[in-house]
């Protein structure tokens, strides 16, 4: 697959199963959300769309092992290394059970400090808090799970990566309906049900991979599992200040109230599921520029870049037109709360355009990460998190709602602008040397 030219069919038969897999990804917590909404009022929905935000913060702070294992994945298979691709594995799973088993431990103290910033009322935190009791029992799943799924992605097995997906989200959503309709367990259930099915996936993940578990080299290597925690140091603090961003956002909204919070949760579900679709085609990217990158193969790259992001941007304009014609009766089914319900009516057009103004973004981090380019990552996720943040604080209170909405669409100017600048730089280090080396990570 390395030495194939890439076409507009090859990137769909990529991107398809890992559309369709994020989708799945996406849907744990539309499924979550969805439970909550039409088994518990505004004060459960609140509930879950805080401590969603905590557990994505918490979890994704640890987000490159799934970033890194693709890029450093898809490096090592252009350079035609074999065993150094089956090694990237191994050290991904090893270092997310540590890691994972690590947040499980602190869990206690964690939980005194995460849900402090947040505005919310004592009661949402106390039913916030049950849910991370349950959910952080799912910690070393759920970053193994990162090596997993980017150790698929840089090997191009989406087809693998899309049924490893399907098995998490399906015994999560049954579990969810039995813990919360069945055992009126409340946003505790969610958790648990949530919990359950990490460790489920990653038993499968487990099972999907093993051919790679096999054969090793330096596997333990002092010098080579700390060149991998310092090549993603700049991934961790860009996935840092995006989360921030979005916590930012949650609490912007949690700040006007509990209708707000909640009518702001349901539409954070739209836009979780089209960033998610469309980070297919990101994907994708991240593979074929992780080859160019192991190859030195500039053409390679300058085509990966330019068929994943028409397909993408046909897609992008998909679903935002859905959105826009679909999205109230989809609120309408599944907010049974009216205040809940008319904030996420009234604010749906802004979430539809998102597919769009997101896209860019996407598509850059895709880039980025492929070539394992930290240092630029980084530094554009703290400045768009910071003109962001600045931005909301302008806009909010002589806005509302409708400040909180309109600073998150600049959001995502800011952040595409900032990857935009360092665009030329990382096209200019791929060069047409013909020695199969991977490209350094900066």
């Amino acid at each position: 697959m390395a030495t194939e030219t890439l076409s507009r069919s090859k990137v769909m038969a990529l991107a398809v199963p890992v559309m369709l897999a994020q989708a799945a990804t996406a849907t744990t917590g539309v499924v979550d959300t969805a439970v909550m909404g039409l088994y518990g009022d505004k004060f459960d929905l609140g509930a879950v769309a805080v401590a969603s935000v905590v557990m994505s913060f918490l979890y994704w702070a640890f987000g490159f092992l799934r970033m890194s294992t693709t890029g450093l994945t898809a490096q090592a298979k252009g350079a035609g290394d074999n065993v150094e691709v089956h090694s990237v594995l191994q050290r991904a799973l090893l270092l997310g059970g540590a890691l994972g088993l690590t947040i499980l431990i602190l869990s206690p103290l964690l939980k005194l400090i995460v849900f402090e910033p947040f505005s919310a009322g004592d009661n949402v935190k106390d039913l916030a808090r049950a849910y991370f009791d349950a959910r952080v029992w799912g910690a070393p799943a759920v970053l193994m799970g990162y090596g997993i799924t980017g150790w698929l992605l840089g090997t191009g097995r989406t087809g693998q990566l899309l049924a490893f997906q399907i098995v998490m989200n399906g015994v999560n959503a049954g579990l969810d309906i039995w813990f919360v309709a069945g055992l009126d367990w409340g946003p505790a259930g969610i958790g648990a049900g949530t919990a359950i099915a990490e460790w489920v996936s990653v038993a499968f993940g487990l099972f999907l991979v093993r051919g790679g578990l096999s054969r090793s080299k330096g596997l333990f290597d002092r010098a080579k599992l700390s060149a991998l925690i310092n090549a993603n140091r700049d991934i961790l603090i860009r996935t840092l200040a995006l989360l921030f961003s979005f916590a930012w956002f949650v609490n912007s909204g949690a700040s006007l109230g509990a209708a707000e919070l909640a009518g702001n949760e349901v539409l954070l579900q739209f836009v979780t599921v089209s960033a998610f679709v469309l980070d297919g085609f990101a994907f994708v990217a991240e593979k074929e520029i992780g080859e160019a990158y192991g190859g030195r193969d500039r053409a390679r790259l300058m085509r990966a870049m330019r068929l994943t992001t028409e397909l993408a941007l046909a897609f992008a304009a998909v679903i935002s037109l859905a959105y826009y014609l679909t999205g109230g009766w989809i609120i309408q089914s599944f907010v049974s709360d009216a205040e809940a319900r008319q904030v996420a009516l009234a604010f749906l057009p802004y979430c539809a355009i998102i597919p769009l103004l997101g896209l860019p973004a996407w598509q850059l981090d895709g880039f980025f990460l492929g070539g394992t380019q930290g240092k630029a990552l980084r530094n554009a996720g703290l400045a768009s998190c910071l003109l962001y943040v600045g931005t909301d604080l302008l806009l909010r209170p002589a806005f509302g709602n409708v400040g909180v909405w309109s600073a998150f669409l600049t959001m995502y100017v800011w952040r595409a602008g900032a990857l935009g600048l360092y665009l030329p730089s990382m096209i200019a280090k791929t060069s047409a040397d013909p020695r199969r080396q991977p490209a350094r990570p900066t």
